[in-house]
């Protein structure tokens, strides 16, 4: 649809419901938007910067709050069709191989391990066609009391509703909440990758100032991620791989050769950064989803997860509620405490877990814990984060 449709297609006077959304940032949190709309009997454009529509990165893991999400967008089985059950969560290790704590072979996986394109093809496979416009780089959003128009290129596309999930460094975010802090440092860094390693079962090995974590995910791929500490951002080295293998090259089988075994130009490096609590996440019509609201660090496993559990909420806001205003301050009400907890705890967890002292503290104490304490809390309904239960879109 052109931008004119769009114009044509805005919300009534008085903040009756449209049916007419533009979605800004085309990733899993965007994707999920869109869908979830869709479940609804709503239209969404989707705008995406880039030129092509894929997903960055490596691997990720969803735990059973996400794929909860996934079942009420309607793709909850396509979505476990392409991941792998992991045990990351029940089989923690140290350097030389011990195990801190090991999943029965009984144990039901709680996470279920995925290549980041493969769920986000997923998603992008069950969008309407015509709903995506990659290469559209949004530049001004304005707003009165009935609509928001966005600027992008040359076009202005207005709609009743604007769901800005684009990302860390939302432009949305910077233009309707310029005082809002810059994303925070978190004093940590990591190098990411997906080997040919076919067979591994999961599992997290700590050690001195870090830690290497590994999902299996599909065909016969496994990823793995090392995380530690880092004075500064933009820590660079001539030879990523061979930095990490300096790091982990002594630690037990598989982890050196699963960092053998990827390719250097494949070696990812990112430094870790997540984002001060806003006191809302709505301005008007225009509303903040996934890492655009919330974005947080890895260590519970949680921003993807959280991105799908917000797509979901606001869609039910707005098939209950009677207006948008009513949505969104139903839906800011309900997600914005959720997320920010576990923005927060994410944040201590990676503080403590890449602290130099933490291994000589931890150790000990992890091993000290019964086994079947720990089976139970690693369980799928074991962790309160993973009990959330969706509303229903249908």
């Amino acid at each position: 649809m052109d931008g004119q449709g769009l114009r044509q297609r805005t919300a009534p006077a008085g903040g009756a419901m449209t049916s007419n959304a533009v979605v800004i940032g085309g990733g899993i949190g965007g994707l999920a938007a869109a869908l979830a709309l869709h479940r609804i009997g709503w239209h969404a454009t989707v705008l995406e910067r880039a030129p092509e529509l894929r997903e960055i990165g490596a691997g990720m893991s969803q735990a059973p709050n996400a794929l909860r999400a996934l079942d009420e967008l309607g793709v909850g089985e396509r979505a476990r069709a392409v991941g792998v059950p992991t045990y990351a969560t029940g089989n923690l290790r140290t350097p030389d191989g011990r195990y801190l704590q090991r999943a029965h072979p009984g144990d039901p996986a709680p996470l279920l391990g995925f290549h980041r394109a493969d769920l986000h093809r997923v998603l992008l496979e069950a969008i309407p066609s015509g709903w995506i416009r990659p290469g559209a780089e949004v530049t001004a959003i304005r707003q009165d009391k009935e609509s928001v128009t966005v600027r992008c290129g040359d076009d202005e596309l207005s709609a009743g509703l604007v769901i800005a999930a684009d990302g860390i460094r939302s432009t949305a975010r910077r233009l309707l909440w310029p005082d809002a802090p810059p994303p925070r440092f978190l004093g940590r860094t990591a190098w990411l990758g997906i080997s040919e390693t076919p067979g591994m079962p999961g599992s997290m090995t700590l050690g001195p100032g870090g830690y290497f974590l590994i999902h299996p995910v599909a065909r016969d791929r496994a990823y793995w991620a090392y995380v530690t500490s880092a004075d500064r951002p933009g820590i660079r080295y001539d030879s990523e791989k061979g930095e990490l293998l300096e790091r982990v090259g002594d630690w037990h089988d598989p982890v050196p050769a699963m960092v053998e075994a990827t390719a250097p130009e494949r070696v990812i490096r990112i430094d870790i950064h997540d984002l001060d609590p806003l006191p809302t996440y709505v301005k008007g019509r225009v509303v903040l989803l996934g890492d655009a609201a919330h974005a947080m660090s890895p260590d519970r496993g949680q921003g993807a997860g959280q991105s799908l559990e917000d797509a979901v909420v606001l869609a039910a806001a707005i098939a209950n509620e009677p207006t948008v205003d009513d949505a969104l301050r139903c839906y800011d009400a309900e997600r914005r405490p959720r997320t920010q907890a576990t923005a927060m705890g994410a944040r201590k967890d990676g503080a403590r877990s890449t602290f130099k002292g933490a291994y000589r503290l931890m150790t000990p104490m992890l091993r000290l814990v019964p086994a079947s304490l720990w089976r139970r809390g690693t369980s799928p309904d074991g962790n309160p984060t993973w009990r959330w239960q969706p509303p229903r879109l249908t």
